[in-house]
């Protein structure tokens, strides 16, 4: 990874959303990083067409197996009735793999009856491998989804099934699929059989997800620039092969602390067990470490409220070799051995091959560490899933690899090769193009498309520090226009995609529409805790001191919340966004 930039002070533009209950930051703006003018605003629609599309509709390679009416209210996001739509399956490129199996990109659209003119493409997470319910679930607690807001929605498999996971990762065609040539075939037919269906294409078209949807995004953000007007990045694994190897990396540092012979169920395998990595840093130790991280960084915002605003003065503030208590006798969950301080000082500081290369970034320290998702993902997840998916979908040739004993600088070779079955490595067919200095985004800022980003700070498998850098590389190849397209908000003790100490519910969508369409840069957008079940479900990880409806601003970086001074800390009326850092 390059060298990280100093962060540019971003200017602050126009008023936050008149739905957001903060006060976006008053800094003077500037015309050169001022937002380009709104898109015309999308006109709604009334379906026509629902039951005759599988013989009414025409498209290459494509064939639609069934469309059927669904009654409004007859299934839920959440708690929450979904609108009458028009559920559409089909398959797309069917074909016989080199492996012998049947492939096909399958996917389902819903076609609301009562249309709002927008395309909303849901890209899934994880390996894909499954047709998901095509609501355009949002990020993080949702408020509510895509279909619900009124678009049409597509969800797909990327082109492979479930039942071949991760085998697919052998056959060619199938890996380019699920690395980005999924998206590019569905996106035009997608707008065609909207087309069929309201008889108009979609005004705007959107594209979100978080994960492996949120890189799906940002990958289409390069490779289809000109096909959508509105991108929602959520925790992107864009560089998905490098994480998965931090990961491999991280077991073989935890292992050794881990309590020899111990294990635990195996979630994959009912039958079977794997080593208890969590005996590596305990819950308890989590909690420890936590609770020094907050005592030097969560005042830095102005309120000691068990969120850390001010992300980045925190990184200089807190140093885990000082700041926390060493073991002098045994084990206790009040302190931590020297071997346990370097090795949690290593897995934060960011992987490096032998030859120094940093090839995944830091990990900022955040209260976020004691949430179950963070311990799943370093501690269970880094043994079952990244190994699959670096050694049979990334790597060249594939093969099973062991996270225990499998060389990283190996694996790093092998996601960089090409062979003469597998023309495009796994860092090529995962990656955006020109990741490292992304100046080929600057189509999206001319004509009017925008972007927003938003990632977990305490998320364990994606780096908020990367998408952060990321961030910075763009704001300095487009000579610091970044912000006039394009913000990042981080989620303060938000783990990976959700959950966590944090305010992980908000719905940064009406946000980017506001945004494409009426030209209102989001500055502050409002967030929520779920204290009590709602459509994102409770959030079990609140602590038991805050109240169950608090709210807070995600901020647009490099901004943060920091509070007014008077008024409850429940209440993000009682914060704004200024850049203090």
């Amino acid at each position: 990874m390059k060298t990280k930039h100093p962060h540019t002070i971003l200017r602050c533009l126009a008023a936050a959303l008149s739905a957001c209950a903060v006060t976006a930051c008053s800094t003077s703006g500037s015309s050169q990083n001022a937002p380009a003018a709104a898109l015309s605003p999308a006109q709604g629609g009334v379906l026509t067409r629902c039951a005759d599309l599988p013989e009414k509709f025409a498209f290459d390679n494509t064939r639609i197996n069934s469309a059927e009416t669904v009654a409004a209210g007859a299934i839920k996001q959440g708690d929450r009735p979904l609108p009458a739509h028009c559920l559409v399956t089909g398959r797309m490129a069917e074909r016989k793999g080199s492996d012998g199996r049947d492939y096909a990109i399958g996917f389902e659209m819903r076609l609301p009856l009562a249309w709002n003119g927008r395309f909303y493409y849901q890209g899934n997470g994880g390996l894909d491998g499954a047709v998901l319910p095509a609501l355009g679930a949002l990020g993080g607690g949702p408020l509510t989804g895509a279909l619900m807001q009124g678009f049409a929605v597509i969800s797909s498999d990327a082109g492979h099934s479930g039942a071949q996971t991760p085998v697919f990762g052998a056959e060619p065609q199938a890996r380019l699929d699920y690395g980005y040539q999924a998206v590019a075939k569905l996106t035009p037919m997608a707008k065609q059989l909207i087309l069929s269906a309201y008889g108009k294409a979609p005004d705007r078209s959107y594209i979100g997800g978080c994960s492996n949807g949120g890189r799906h995004t940002m990958v289409a953000a390069s490779r289809q620039g000109e096909q959508y007007d509105g991108y929602l990045i959520g925790a992107p694994g864009y560089r998905l092969p490098y994480a998965a190897l931090a990961q491999i990396w991280g077991v073989q540092k935890w292992s050794p602390l881990a309590t020899p012979g111990a294990t635990i169920p195996n979630p994959m395998d009912a039958k079977a067990t794997i080593p208890d990595l969590g005996s590596a840093l305990t819950l308890a130790e989590r909690q420890t470490l936590a609770e020094r991280i907050l005592q030097k960084c969560d005042a830095l915002d102005g309120a000691q409220d068990g969120l850390i605003q001010a992300t980045q003065a925190c990184q200089a503030q807190f140093d885990v070799a000082r700041d926390v208590p060493t073991c002098t006798e045994k084990r206790d969950g009040s302190c931590l051995t020297a071997a346990q301080k370097t090795v949690v000082a290593a897995v934060y500081a960011g992987v490096r091959a032998r030859s120094g290369e940093a090839f995944y970034s830091p990990f900022p320290w955040d209260a976020g560490i004691v949430g179950a998702d963070w311990a799943k993902w370093k501690f269970v997840n880094s043994i079952q899933r990244d190994p699959l998916a670096a050694g049979m979908v990334f790597s060249v040739p594939p093969e099973q690899i062991d996270p225990f004993k499998t060389d990283i600088d190996t694996l790093l070779a092998r996601v960089r090769a090409t062979d003469g079955t597998y023309r495009e490595s796994g860092i090529s067919l995962m990656l955006p193009p020109q990741q490292e200095y992304p100046v080929n985004l600057d189509m999206l800022r001319v004509r009017g498309a925008k972007m927003i980003l938003y990632h977990g700070v305490s998320d364990a498998v994606f780096s908020a520090e990367d998408t952060r850098q990321w961030y910075e590389r763009l704001d300095k190849a487009l000579d610091a226009k970044a912000a006039s397209f394009a913000r990042f908000f981080p989620v303060p003790g938000m783990n990976h995609c959700s959950g966590g100490p944090a305010a992980d519910q908000f719905d940064l969508l009406t946000a980017l529409v506001a945004w494409v369409e009426h030209g209102e840069a989001p500055q502050a957008v409002t967030a929520g805790v779920r204290g009590t079940a709602n459509a994102g479900g409770a959030n079990p990880e609140i602590p038991a001191g805050w109240s169950a409806t608090r709210t807070r601003p995600l901020c647009a970086y490099p901004s943060v919340a920091r509070y007014n001074g008077s008024g409850s800390l429940e209440d993000a009326a009682n914060f704004t966004c200024r850049q203090n850092e």
